[in-house]
């Protein structure tokens, strides 16, 4: 997340070296993603969209009502275990994505979509807020044609609503692999939010507060009744 630099005074760079050395102190190499495991919950489904920094969005899927897990990773490229490092360079084709495990009697493939086009801005190219590059691009990978023409309907129909004055930029792209992030960027905002003051500086307090507060402010207010108690 390169561009997080400068606009919000925290450095993610700094906060990747600074990790790799916590750990390189501990006698291990720095993390690699890993490919993630097929298996769901029966009679539940997974969707995989990215939407800019995979913080924001699974922030946002992770209190919804029907949803049982949510997983920040890497989609859309041709490099294997990328590191986020990897992905933040821009050159290895992947997008930060999310992985949601849902249970369909509770919540639908369509609302999923819909809270997708309508908590993120579709319409900007490989870029969201301050995040630019290929990474932060705005996806829908489908894993069948089933869910590739789910995704152009739901694309269609928030066009139709006038919701967006640009165009809709959204890729519709086929899922091959989703490498399961770093576990420290796993319920990264659930962490931040419980955080104390010191530990919220150490986790991009100025990011956070200024561009994922606000997002999942938002969203908890347009879908309270769709929130986990």
């Amino acid at each position: 997340m390169i561009m997080k630099l400068g606009l919000v005074g925290i450095s993610l760079v700094a906060v990747a070296v600074g990790f790799a050395a916590t750990m390189a102190g501990k006698g291990q190499a720095t993390p690699k993603s890993t490919a993630s495991s097929l298996e769901k919950p029966m009679g539940s489904e997974t969707l995989v969209v990215a939407g800019g920094c995979f913080w924001c969005v699974e922030a946002i899927y992770d209190e919804l009502k029907g949803v049982s897990k949510v997983e920040s990773g890497y989609a859309g490229g041709a490099t294997e275990n990328p590191t986020y490092r990897d992905v933040c360079s821009g050159t290895t084709g992947h997008a930060e994505a999310v992985k949601i495990t849902y249970d369909p009697k509770v919540i639908s493939a369509d609302v999923l979509l819909h809270i997708f086009f309508t908590t993120h801005d579709p319409t900007t190219l490989n870029r969201q807020g301050p995040d630019s590059g290929t990474q932060y691009r705005s996806t829908v990978f489908f894993k069948d044609e089933a869910e590739k023409a789910l995704a152009q309907k739901i694309i269609d129909e928030v066009t139709k609503e006038r919701i967006y004055t640009d165009p809709i930029v959204t890729t519709l792209e086929p899922l091959k692999i989703f490498y399961v992030a770093e576990s420290y960027h796993q319920d990264y905002f659930s962490k931040f939010e419980k955080g104390t003051a010191l530990e919220k500086m150490e986790m991009n307090g100025g990011y956070c507060s200024a561009i994922v507060e606000p997002k999942v402010r938002k969203f908890r207010a347009k879908y309270a009744d769709r929130l986990k108690k």
